[in-house]
């Protein structure tokens, strides 16, 4: 065989190895002179590196410089020899979505990733806390140690930067943030320590909104599961699964190629929204952030009435819920924009280069049962008067039901002018 293919000249030389896997790339190399040398063309290990990794100039996984891709792949899979390849190259590809999306959108963001954590950082956490964290967990924390947090949460504009993002309504507000190895060891004890949680329950706490309201996500050490807090949090230690429990698989399993957490499907999912446009980066008074409330149909509805655009979304608000509560189990949130589009308000063929907003009417469902309806003047206070051009008016408020299905209806009445 390598005398056979010793005698091939180096296009079809070069098109067989690129066919090869790496490992039998280098079994081939073995063979001869000729066919180590062809096994070592930088363009053969360039395309490698491309495919398995999106790397387009060699750098090992810290993103230094390397002179060539042969070396870079071989510093890849000795740094993470200690994880199946598959998981290694799926986690890198939910990074790589996540921070390409960062530094078009929200770079400010993208600014806050810490290095990756060390193995010697993991296993320091590991002893403390008395777990052992997913596989797919310790590789996203080895690609980066969650984010940098703001050093003063109270006035720095960094306090908006969590790349999980959040919302607001009436005085509550939400921007989570992806917690390094050592606030995640630190906000865990304090759990552990002052909240009631059993030090057996192998939970530790891995994303936090900051500064703001409270919103804890859990991860469970176990099983791979992502728990949100609730209300009863502090009081009964209540909490919800982020992902169904049928899709997390092999959270332990050195040797099966399919492993997946809650932890690695949630990003994956927080990717996929942002690349899709779902939800944005938004702008509430100087700071800017990812606003969970989302953009698009079908989870956004958009209406135009003689001219003025109404957009509604609604988001569920976890910590907020009560489980226990048979009439207000869950709180959802809705986000109402107001906008005149630019050839104004026309009513019966008269143009009008104004209007404002006078009253409201909803109708609030659960399971097809109506369980509220309003009827009043303005929104939270205020009767927005709106132009052509201008930014939408928004506002957001929220409303408890006692089922996870329901629908809010109705309409707004503007006078023109």
């Amino acid at each position: 065989m390598g005398k056979e293919l010793d005698g091939l000249g180096y296009l079809p030389l070069h098109i067989i190895l690129s066919k090869l896997s790496p490992s039998d790339i280098i079994k081939v190399s073995c063979a001869n002179k000729r066919l180590r040398g062809s096994a070592s063309d930088e363009s053969l290990w360039a395309q490698i590196c491309y495919q398995e990794l999106q790397l387009s100039t060699p750098q090992d996984d810290h993103g230094n410089p390397l002179p060539c891709f042969m070396l870079a792949y071989k510093l890849w899979r000795d740094a993470f020899s200690m994880y199946p390849w598959p998981l290694v190259k799926r986690v890198k590809r939910c990074w790589d979505k996540l921070k390409k999306w960062f530094n078009n959108n929200f770079p400010e963001a993208e600014a806050t990733l810490r290095r990756g954590a060390s193995e010697s950082d993991i296993e320091q956490l590991q002893t403390v806390l008395k777990v052992k964290l997913p596989l797919p967990t310790r590789l996203l924390y080895r690609f980066h140690d969650g984010q940098e947090l703001p050093d003063n949460p109270k006035t720095a504009s960094s306090s908006w930067l969590g790349i999980i993002g959040g919302y607001s309504f009436y005085n509550h507000l939400v921007n989570v943030y992806l917690l390094p190895l050592h606030q995640v060891v630190a906000k865990t004890r304090y759990v552990i320590r002052y909240l009631g949680f059993s030090s057996r329950s192998k939970c530790v706490i891995v994303a936090s909104s900051f500064a703001f309201s409270r919103k804890l996500f859990f991860l469970n050490c176990t099983n791979g599961q992502l728990f949100v807090g609730t209300r009863k949090l502090l009081t009964d230690s209540e909490m919800i699964p982020c992902v169904p429990n049928t899709l997390i698989r092999s959270v332990h399993d050195l040797y099966c190629e399919e492993q997946q957490d809650a932890m690695l499907l949630w990003l994956e999912e927080h990717g996929r929204r942002l690349e899709n446009g779902i939800i944005k980066v938004r702008k509430e008074g100087d700071y800017r952030s990812i606003n969970l409330f989302p953009e698009v149909p079908p989870l956004c509805v958009t209406t135009v009435t003689n001219g003025v655009q109404v957009r509604a979304s609604a988001v569920f608000v976890p910590e907020f819920a009560d489980l226990l509560d048979e009439a207000e189990k869950f709180t959802f949130a809705y986000s109402i924009r107001m906008s005149l589009l630019p050839e104004g308000c026309v009513i019966n063929g008269m143009t009008f280069v104004s209007c404002q907003l006078n009253r409201r009417h909803w109708i609030i469902r659960a399971d097809g049962e109506v369980v509220s309806s309003v009827d009043a003047e303005a929104v939270i206070g205020e009767y927005p008067l709106l132009h052509p051009g201008e930014g939408e008016f928004v506002y957001q408020s929220c409303t408890p039901l006692p089922s996870p299905s329901g629908s809010i209806e109705g309409h707004f009445t503007f006078v023109p002018g």
